[in-house]
């Protein structure tokens, strides 16, 4: 479809639905402008560091497990 087969149809709509179109055209307007990738962060090793505790017999076995040791 070409521009000007685009605005003849345009043309030939009553005027409501021809402000319609002009929001439409709008809200795809803005929508295009404020579509930005995502910017990830890359991870960085030990960035946490300090953030958890870990209680000194993490480790040890648990009793729940006992009968199948």
């Amino acid at each position: 479809m070409t521009y000007l087969q685009l605005y003849q149809k345009y043309q030939t709509l009553p005027p409501v639905y021809q402000a319609e179109v002009a929001d439409f055209v709008d809200f795809l307007a803005t929508r295009k402008a404020t579509d930005k990738p995502l910017e990830r962060k890359t991870p960085v090793f030990g960035s946490a560091k300090g953030q958890f505790q870990m209680s000194p017999d993490f480790d040890a076995p648990l009793d729940d497990f006992a009968d199948y040791q």
